[in-house]
């Protein structure tokens, strides 16, 4: 039987405007716990993580059925003068103040929500901190750590092997994986003391199984995922009233609305150099200057300036219907960061039957293309080119991969799984546990 709890997420950014990383991901554990336990979210009033600049009112907010405390920065972010303090810090001998200095030009550096957190800690029964790497978690975890979860979303980068990081990893009670990759590393790189460890996740869903007619129009290939689950399929009279034969291909109504005739590889995402974004286009410029025929969809917030190419499309932030419509009619999709803990727009692409094409410095999507048969990755501008050619060339190859990305997040990724994950490790960190020091 399920013991209803107090539950308080903390992480730097919330709101329905984050379509991406830790935020996203952490809003949609706190949705699906929200209905069995008292959710609340604690957070900062930014929306911007280059700036930390507060935006939100401070107080209390409703998002999703989730009440979201937020509080106001302190200080915004200087993002040159950090990217050079940065950069020192990594590469010179350096003290633990010169650390807590780097976390506070880095933020969001937020007191009031440490202070708050302080003073209501005993009100929660259990805290969960998303990512490792900013001052909510590192500061906040210390607070009460007999009743911590964190969820790293962990990866190798320079930042991680300063020492307050060290001091972190040690401190929680509980620690939720993303990945087996992900709790490799850490765990050969850090002295874990938690009493309870899981690979966690997150769950997917899997949209049910459309069976489109074939429809050619403008390029579109929409046959490609026709009754791409034979055991799914959808009958005449569960069609809505609205359904309209020559909007019911896959992937039309997205291609219709942005005019995309022929294929598309669509990105998804912060639309920026640190995601490996820059080093896509210039991948792609060299497909197309040999030859090849597909377009660049790029979806989210755009923080770098992109080219005026024919082939590179931008289509903005895009809400949660509209980003499962791209993810379906894109041919294939790409993930070009060289960083990721879990992927969750690989792990959307698998869902919806569409293969991934991904960056080989990323161990967990090396796993996760290996484990599911439903990706391929590369390692250097050639291999970029050969695999994209492969992949829009072959439609059965795509196909299959359809197939088997959707039997991967199946077994892997449904979230009555996921969630039952969670739900034993509060009933093994009760408040009642004894703290391990």
């Amino acid at each position: 039987m399920c013991i209803e709890l107090r539950i308080a997420f903390i992480v730097q950014r919330y709101g329905n405007e984050i379509l991406g990383g830790s935020e996203y991901h952490c809003r949609l554990i706190a949705e699906r716990l929200a209905p069995k336990h008292q959710v609340e979210v604690l957070t900062t009033c930014a929306r911007d993580y280059v700036t930390w600049k507060n935006e939100d009112p401070e107080g209390t907010d409703r998002v999703r059925g989730v009440t979201v405390r937020r509080f106001a920065n302190a200080r915004t972010r200087d993002i040159q003068a950090f990217n050079r303090y940065s950069e020192w810090i990594f590469n010179n001998p350096h003290t633990r103040d010169d650390e807590m200095e780097w976390l506070r030009q880095q933020g969001p550096w937020c007191p009031a929500l440490l202070e708050y957190l302080d003073r209501n800690q005993h009100q929660y029964d259990i805290l969960i901190f998303f990512t490792y790497l900013y001052a909510p978690t590192v500061l906040g975890i210390r607070i009460a750590p007999h009743k911590s979860i964190l969820v790293p979303t962990a990866h190798d980068e320079p930042a991680i092997h300063l020492e307050i990081y060290k001091e972190l990893f040690s401190q929680p009670a509980g620690i939720a994986y993303n990945t087996e990759v992900e709790r490799r590393f850490l765990t050969t790189h850090f002295s874990i003391r938690a009493l309870e460890e899981e690979t966690v996740g997150c769950g997917v869903d899997l949209p049910q199984a459309q069976v489109y007619q074939r429809d050619r129009t403008n390029g579109a290939e929409s046959e490609e995922s026709e009754a791409d689950d034979a055991d799914e399929p959808v009958q005449e009279e569960d069609r809505p009233p609205s359904w309209r034969p020559h909007l019911a291909g896959r992937g039309i109504v997205f291609r219709r609305r942005h005019r995309l005739h022929g294929p598309f590889v669509l990105y998804g995402g912060r639309i920026d150099p640190g995601k490996g974004c820059e080093e896509l286009i210039e991948y792609f410029s060299t497909y197309v200057e040999q030859g090849g025929d597909a377009s660049l969809v790029l979806m989210g917030v755009k923080l770098m300036p992109l080219p005026e190419e024919r082939f590179i499309r931008f289509a903005g932030r895009l809400s949660d219907q509209e980003r499962l419509q791209a993810l379906e009619a894109a041919t294939i999709v790409v993930v070009p960061s060289p960083y990721e803990s879990l992927s969750l727009l690989a792990l959307e692409s698998f869902a919806v039957g569409t293969p991934i094409l991904a960056n080989a410095r990323s161990e967990v999507l090396v796993d996760h293309c290996q484990k599911s048969n439903a990706g391929l990755y590369y390692a250097d501008r050639d291999e970029f080119v050969e695999c994209l050619n492969l992949l829009v060339a072959d439609h059965r190859l795509r196909t299959a991969m359809g197939r088997n990305g959707r039997a991967y997040v199946r077994k892997n990724y449904r979230w009555d799984v996921i969630l039952a994950k969670y739900e034993r490790m509060f009933a093994r960190l009760r408040p009642s546990q004894p703290v391990r020091r």
